[in-house]
């Protein structure tokens, strides 16, 4: 597309939009209202619009790109080194549009939807499960001023405490014992709320092809692919799977000057939620798996049990990307082959 550049800087209500007349070289940082903003880009002649990757971005790249115009969503690492002076709505909005004419500038896929509603669902369920993980310590550590233990574990601890609410109504004093009762009930009823998320994520696994393919990745779950593919966005907008892992901080941080590279912890970079749930899947898979492969038993006789775990769910990020990237199945005994 060869039309004008806009560089869009967005806000709750006001917007700044920069561009550079193509016919006249005339520089225009004009601000505009949500409204207005619309309307105006409905009759500009289809353009590409570069804006940073923020709050509301990507309700506003399918906004904008319905209008017929080309989306770019920069992340805001890659613009923040572009604004001169002082940081202004219209130095931010100048400073975007200079990011966009960058070479090999790196984009971040607009989200579908759907997509966006399943990451906002997962979002919720980790705010409920770190709720109820509060309250559960907190019982835990109240009781234990009346010198009252209980078995480690979420499932394990509430059966004990359960079962032995007739021994701690005559430990405890009354409005404790009360205020553990109503502790319970607030545990459960966070309990239900979390399941209830639970069911709609597993809808949509089963119902995107995308979460069925990578689902059959060992480690992969209902939970790791329906985030994997909502994070993801577009397959196509990482040229490789090496470049996704690091998009997720699964990559070790890089240093060097003089010719020497130097290679440190991951970068931790990214979405730490999808990290995470990478890791984790990893860790079960070494736990559990009945027939490691080669790869996994060379790499853990030599390396810790933690980077072990990283490099398996880097693993598991490429192959994600790979299956998703070329329309491919899961093929356990897969050998990659490097184009000549």
């Amino acid at each position: 597309m060869n039309g004008t550049t806009y560089g869009l800087d967005v806000a709750k209500r006001v917007f700044q939009l920069y561009w550079v007349d193509g016919q006249s070289g005339e520089v225009v940082n004009r601000r505009f209202g949500r409204e207005e903003l619309i309307g105006f880009l409905a009759k500009r002649p289809a353009g590409r619009v570069a804006l940073e990757a923020c709050g509301s971005a990507h309700w506003w790249a399918r906004k904008i790109a319905a209008l017929g115009h080309e989306v770019v969503l920069l992340h805001a690492r890659f613009i923040r080194p572009f604004v001169q002076n002082n940081k202004t709505d219209a130095a931010d909005a100048r400073a975007i549009w200079t990011a966009a004419h960058q070479p090999g500038m790196r984009t971040v896929a607009a989200k579908t939807e759907d997509q966006q509603a399943m990451l906002g669902v997962h979002r919720m369920r980790a705010l409920l499960v770190k709720f109820r993980t509060m309250q559960l310590n907190q019982l835990r550590g109240l009781l234990y001023e009346f010198g009252v233990t209980f078995r480690a574990g979420r499932v394990a601890g509430l059966a004990e405490i359960r079962g032995r609410m007739a021994q701690l109504e005559g430990a405890l004093p009354g409005a404790l014992l009360s205020g553990l009762q109503d502790q319970l009930q607030r545990i459960d009823a966070l309990q239900i709320d979390i399941e209830t998320l639970e069911e709609r994520i597993g809808a949509w696994n089963k119902q995107e092809a995308a979460c069925r393919a990578i689902a059959q990745v060992p480690g992969i779950g209902r939970l790791t692919a329906t985030a994997l593919v909502a994070t993801m966005g577009q397959a196509q907008a990482f040229r490789s799977g090496r470049e996704f892992a690091a998009f997720l901080g699964l990559v070790p941080r890089q240093s060097g000057t003089g010719g020497k590279l130097r290679l440190g912890s991951i970068s931790k970079r990214g979405d730490t939620y999808l990290r995470t749930l990478l890791i984790h899947g990893a860790r079960a898979v070494l736990t559990h798996a009945k027939a490691p492969s080669p790869w996994q038993q060379e790499i853990r006789a030599r390396r810790p049990a933690n980077v072990v775990a990283v490099a398996l769910a880097n693993k598991m990020a490429r192959t994600a990307w790979a299956i998703l990237a070329h329309g491919r199945a899961y093929q356990r005994d897969y050998v990659s082959v490097k184009p000549a």
